[in-house]
């Protein structure tokens, strides 16, 4: 039995569906009963509850030979990386209370810093919490920039009439399709051939700047030549608390961008043929950011 965290997000949606496609048999673990019902359509077990609720977790974990964990991310929590804290030693507990023998973890590149990165510090506590667990192998898979981020900016363009975000618009990036982390995940769950503690990076198809992400979705939508804008991170924040953002959240986001900005929140692996990952940002943007443009579902 695989148990698959964060079932109905991004990449543990994918996950899922990939190990249920290859006829594992799984648990998804979700706060919504109602939300995990297709993936109990095609044969899956549902686990309603809390990654807060560590007593949940362990029932959830039962039986369990391997697992999907990740911290649903939340950013109008008002107490950001407190929140992170909480979902690391209730999952970490929970695994070993469990006796789980393997992990899969989510996280990101840049987790090697414990601070000034926002978020990605928060998994590096993730990270360190699994490591500790008693008789877990665990893989940590650091993930690159997700495209799903560039749909702030285009939310941004359809509002404002610019594409712009917090990151320089030279700076060379690998962004990485969500689904690609949920396949590799999926991958590397039916296989379990690692052991102890690891870390592997997902870099993407290859590293693009925003300035040639902002040209691809222009000519996409018949912009051609539209430019990307560095926002400021003192207009930025009122903008993010507005979309939804609590102020705290905001701050995390800004202080992660600025760990990129100044080169430190960088890959520790040279781009090879293992972290590379399939997914253009040209097929993402005709799969993804076009139809939100537009106002349709996308078709990925």
């Amino acid at each position: 039995m695989i148990a698959v965290t964060g079932a109905t997000g991004h990449t543990g949606k994918v996950v899922a569906e990939s190990l249920l496609a290859a006829g594992e048999k799984v648990r998804v673990i979700g706060r919504n009963a109602d939300k995990l019902q297709p993936f109990v359509a095609k044969g899956a077990e549902a686990f309603v509850g809390n990654v807060l609720d560590t007593d949940a977790m362990t029932r959830a974990f039962q039986g369990v030979n391997a697992a999907y964990v990740m911290i649903p991310p939340d950013l109008k929590q008002p107490k950001m990386r407190a929140y992170m804290d909480d979902v690391t030693e209730s999952l970490g507990n929970a695994l070993e209370k469990a006796l789980v023998k393997y992990a899969v973890s989510l996280s990101s590149v840049g987790a090697q810093l414990s601070e000034g990165a926002g978020p990605v510090s928060g998994l590096h506590g993730f990270e360190a919490r699994l490591n500790r667990t008693i008789g877990l192998n665990v893989l940590h898979l650091r993930a690159g920039y997700f495209m799903e981020n560039t749909l702030m900016c285009v939310q941004v363009y359809k509002t404002m009439g610019f594409y712009a975000a917090l990151l320089k618009g030279d700076l060379p990036i690998g962004q990485i399709a969500s689904w690609d982390i949920g396949a590799r995940a999926a991958a590397e769950l039916r296989a379990l051939k690692f052991s102890g503690q690891n870390v592997t990076e997902l870099l993407g198809q290859r590293d693009i700047s925003l300035n040639e992400a902002a040209k691809i979705f222009g000519a996409a939508i018949g912009k051609p030549g539209l430019g990307y804008t560095q926002a400021p991170a003192m207009m930025a924040k009122p903008a993010l608390m507005q979309a939804g953002l609590s102020a705290d959240g905001a701050d995390q986001m800004i202080e992660m961008s600025k760990a990129a900005n100044e080169g430190r929140m960088v890959p520790l692996e040279k781009r090879n043929e293992s972290n590379t990952t399939p997914t253009t940002f040209e097929s993402f943007t005709a799969e993804v950011l076009v139809p939100a443009f537009k106002g349709q579902s996308a078709s990925a």
